[in-house]
């Protein structure tokens, strides 16, 4: 640990410019790894006082009643556990990734904005409560606005206006930036969010996404980019230890909202956020699947494309176990991922 701290303190005496040399460079993905594994330390000492908080304070998750009937088991799990990610996060970015940097306040209010808005949802809907958490509108609503002010800021002060496309190169497009981004952030929040109904399930393939878009940022020289990305997935590595199978704490709506804005502000920072449709492959699938199944649903006068929806729903009930599910969309995850960064770099 000590080692991990000689390296990390020259930072934040150091303020760093977007273009470093390349020395600098490698220098500075170390001490992205060293934050990240300090991001995951953080969480794993903290972690069960914290679980052991929630339990006394009766913050316990509510099942709803057309899940799968072994979901009724959940009843009650503490919930509000992505905490358990935002705060070290939020304390390594202030730390040691915010001087000569500014910009980096834009995912770390993202982030915040994003853990208040499903913390709020959160509780209500906790067992025993009167209400089972905001209307679907209200929470959009919530979404859209801070999508619009993210998307305001990485076209006007951050001067982000381009389209990276594979092989093609780079394209001016102007105000459509804006729209595009807006539509991105607020569509990412939700697909980690519908994702996020197995144990280990959304937090492993958010994972794997940030470390392959902390590996795109580090091939274009942003530093800032991918210490954020490696601090957000020591710290998503940290809360899974706890949220394994059987799950001791779910992350819930303040973790899956603002790990799905956060993935998507760090995409557009790094102009490749064409690839995010590409790099959270599992999170598109899951999301389709709902919309293919109410499509279908309403055209058909009550049929069902899939069992249930969202998909990893839809394979539980076919017979695969939480943990085989929960795998095998990790694996898909990381040939996506992989897929994604092969794809930055032609």
């Amino acid at each position: 640990m000590t080692g991990l701290f000689a390296m990390v303190i020259p930072v934040l005496f150091n303020p760093l410019q977007d273009s470093i040399m390349p020395g600098d460079h490698v220098d500075n993905l170390a001490v992205s790894m060293a934050l990240s594994s300090i991001a995951f330390v953080f969480v794993l000492l903290v972690g069960r006082p914290y679980i052991e908080f929630l339990r006394r304070n009766r913050v316990g998750k509510q099942i709803r009643i057309e899940e799968p009937e072994g979901h009724s088991q959940k009843t009650g799990t503490p919930t509000m556990g992505g905490m358990m990610i935002t705060v070290p996060v939020i304390l390594l970015t202030l730390t040691f990734n915010l001087a000569g940097r500014l910009s980096m306040l834009l995912p770390l209010g993202v982030l915040i904005g994003t853990a208040v808005l499903g913390a709020i949802d959160d509780r209500m809907n906790l067992v025993g409560g009167g209400k089972t958490g905001m209307t679907a509108r209200f929470k959009m609503a919530w979404l859209l606005l801070f999508s619009v002010v993210t998307a305001v800021i990485l076209h006007f002060p951050l001067e982000l206006t381009a389209i990276n496309i594979p092989w093609l190169g780079r394209y001016e497009i102007g105000l459509l930036y804006i729209p595009i981004a807006v539509f991105a952030i607020a569509g990412t929040a939700n697909a980690v969010n519908l994702a996020d109904g197995l144990d280990s399930l959304a937090g492993g393939t958010a994972a794997v996404a940030f470390t392959a878009f902390g590996i795109i940022a580090f091939l274009q020289g942003q530093v800032h980019v991918v210490t954020f990305c490696f601090v957000m997935t020591g710290a998503i590595l940290g809360f899974l230890w706890f949220n394994a199978h059987p799950a001791q704490v779910f992350m819930g709506d303040t973790g899956s909202l603002s790990l799905g804005a956060a993935l998507a502000t760090a995409a557009f920072m790094t102009g490749q956020w064409l690839l995010l449709p590409v790099v959270g492959f599992v999170f598109v699938a899951v999301t389709m699947s709902v919309i293919l199944q109410v499509i279908y649903f309403k055209a058909t006068g009550g049929k069902r494309l899939f069992r249930m929806a969202p998909l990893h729903l839809h394979f539980e009930l076919k017979g695969w176990s939480e943990t085989q599910i929960t795998v095998r969309f990790w694996l898909i995850g990381m040939l996506a991922g992989l897929l994604g960064v092969a794809l930055a770099m032609v």
